[in-house]
């Protein structure tokens, strides 16, 4: 009797049913507006956090060579 229970329940969750629900144009513009400014922030983030110590890697680069032209 549980395993034919099981299998009606499941069987009535596979059905499709209609979510009854409207989404209108101001609604997705700002879900979409939301999701790429999470992303956005995500890449901004990333971009900060790489970006600085590859530009002091850069400066010491750059004022090393400085120093050993200055010694010739």
């Amino acid at each position: 009797m549980p395993a034919i229970a099981l299998s009606a329940a499941f069987a009535v969750l596979l059905l499709p049913n209609p979510a009854l629900a409207y989404i209108g144009p101001g609604v997705g513009a700002g879900a979409i507006g939301a999701v790429l400014g999470v992303i956005g922030s995500i890449f901004l983030g990333l971009f900060a956090i790489l970006w600085y110590p590859i530009k002091r890697m850069m400066k010491r680069r750059k004022k090393g060579n400085d120093d050993g032209a200055a010694g010739e």
